[in-house]
């Protein structure tokens, strides 16, 4: 029998890495798992204290079972996750541990959700999608603005920010896992369920500047409605785009017809697969960003009834310290529940509002 443990799958990979680096600044010593134990061994070699490793590959399941236990916490950061996940999920799932993953893609998100959460809550385990940057602000600042507007609010609009160089900043994953998705379905919450969308397009108005926002599928559709009853209508955007937001809407719409012609989607893949291949030798060169969260929720007749905001860094130092926050929480026995859960549902409002605050995130709040 062993001790409970934190198992950081993908630990060699630049957001791996960011996670392992912060669960170590607060005393916590994980399990490092890769598919390449030369690699294990050099980033152990690196590390202040002493740690772990293990060989686990997401192309054979039972390497990654083999390094999961009941008790333990799996995070893992092995993407594309709609190509490489699975296998975690599936181990965390059978050993009836807690999972978190820095996944933002949406049909992986939708998988978790519908596919996922009914057996892991069977088994014991508790799910816990898009635990970085993507999507825990935007649940958090929603939560915050549906309290606050109580029982009239029927819809919630989610904005994503970032100022800075995002292209050059982000890293050879985040664009694998991108142009992945590029052709998926996308997805939205109306009428109180999921329906198929693509690039749908706002304005928000914060921060004193007009910034554009394009439509994406997230885990704030499946984690709000249920926790809000009275909610028909949630709405993601991400504002990464800068003025050319309209230009990324049209491109979006146009996703399904370009899915459509022979070999598109393979020829995203295989240059997905590039990417993932430059990521051993290469991380982000670009200066970090800083983030903006916005939630808007409304009322029946259309009124800007409550607002919340969240202000903080770069959204790669965020995850790293916002999933090891989790990871130690969840550890402790901190997450409330089973089978696929939000981070509102796993953790309670108020000690995510702590743990987005130790991360890097500060609270504003708005009527």
């Amino acid at each position: 029998m062993t001790s409970p443990r934190i198992v950081v799958f993908g630990a060699t990979g630049f957001t791996g890495g960011l996670i392992v680096e912060a669960l170590l600044a607060i005393g916590v010593r994980p399990l490092l798992a890769g598919r390449d134990r030369a690699r294990l061994d050099a980033l152990a070699a690196t590390l202040p204290a002493e740690v772990p490793t293990a060989v686990a590959d997401a192309r054979r399941p039972e390497s990654v079972r083999r390094v999961v236990g009941p008790g333990d916490v799996l995070v893992s950061a092995v993407g594309p996750f709609v190509r490489m996940g699975d296998a975690a999920v599936r181990a965390a799932t059978e050993a009836g541990a807690v999972y978190l993953d820095t996944c933002g893609e949406p049909m992986f998100i939708k998988r978790i959700f519908q596919r996922y959460g009914p057996a892991a809550a069977t088994r014991g385990a508790a799910l816990v999608t898009a635990f970085g940057y993507d999507y825990v602000p935007g649940n958090l600042a929603a939560s915050l603005a549906l309290r606050k507007a109580g029982a009239e609010a029927v819809r919630v609009d989610v904005g994503y920010f970032l100022s800075g160089n995002v292209a050059r900043r982000a890293s050879a994953g985040t664009r694998a896992s991108m142009l992945g998705v590029a052709l998926d379905p996308m997805y939205g919450f109306r009428e109180g369920r999921i329906v198929r969308e693509h690039g749908r397009t706002r304005v928000f108005h914060t921060g004193g500047r007009r910034r554009h926002g394009v439509s994406v599928g997230a885990s704030e559709h499946f984690t709000l409605p249920p926790a809000h009853r009275g909610l028909r209508e949630v709405n993601v955007y991400l504002g990464w785009f800068g003025g050319l937001g309209r230009a990324a809407g049209l491109l979006a719409r146009s996703a399904p017809v370009i899915a459509a012609l022979p070999g598109a989607k393979r020829a995203t893949e295989n240059m997905a697969d590039r990417l993932l291949r430059s990521a051993d030798r290469a991380n982000p060169a670009g200066r970090p960003l800083s983030s903006q969260v916005v939630a808007e929720a409304y009322d029946a007749r259309g009124r800007l009834i409550a607002s919340a905001e969240l202000d903080g860094g770069d959204p790669y130092d965020f995850t790293g310290r916002v999933v090891a926050w989790a990871a130690a929480t969840a550890l402790a026995g901190g997450v409330r529940g089973k089978g696929a859960l939000g981070p509102v549902d796993a953790f309670g409002l108020d000690s995510l509002v702590e743990g987005c605050a130790e991360a890097g995130f500060a609270v504003q709040e708005n009527g």
